[in-house]
């Protein structure tokens, strides 16, 4: 077997989220882990409504690594969508966060509680037409699904919160 070289291992890094991708079981759901762990850092530290583009630049940003290291992915793990692969994850859960900007406090916490559940339900069960989109080609193809659920877990976690915490 080929030793990794440098460059992979950064590689992987990146796609693993910090190696979360790595952990045995429910990768996914330790990516997105990761990724409400930032989000709470960011509401608690610097506030999300003092900077409202920060959470999207986010799901952007994560959005982007997804195309650009999705090939790479594919070849080093051998497989279509890798369950190590992770920042997918990373970008679907800080779209759906994206939408709550304006919360400050313990309603920007509870909202990124809440869109954590809502987003790892809609993940996994993958609805129409987040099924469909993982046909696509190689960053697109592992992005696209995480990004549907992550815009039926915002609709999702504003529906929760209007009803259980106005």
């Amino acid at each position: 077997m080929k030793q990794p070289s440098f460059w992979d291992k950064m590689s992987e890094a990146v796609v693993t989220f910090c190696w979360l991708g790595k952990l045995p079981v429910a990768s996914g759901t330790w990516g997105t882990l990761g990724a409400a762990a930032v989000h709470a850092l960011v509401a608690w530290l610097i506030g999300t409504s003092a900077n409202p583009v920060f959470l999207p630049a986010l799901a952007v940003l994560f959005t982007l690594a997804c195309l650009a290291y999705g090939r790479w992915a594919e070849r080093f793990y051998n497989r279509k969508d890798p369950s190590p692969f992770v920042i997918d994850e990373v970008a679907g859960y800080f779209l759906t966060v994206s939408f709550f900007y304006r919360l400050s406090g313990a309603k920007q916490l509870w909202a990124g509680v809440i869109a954590f559940l809502w987003f790892r339900f809609f993940d996994i069960i993958k609805p129409c037409p987040a099924r469909r989109s993982q046909r696509l080609q190689a960053g697109l193809g592992i992005v696209a699904d995480d990004l549907i659920a992550g815009l039926y877990a915002a609709l999702f976690t504003w529906l929760t919160m209007w009803a259980f915490l106005d």
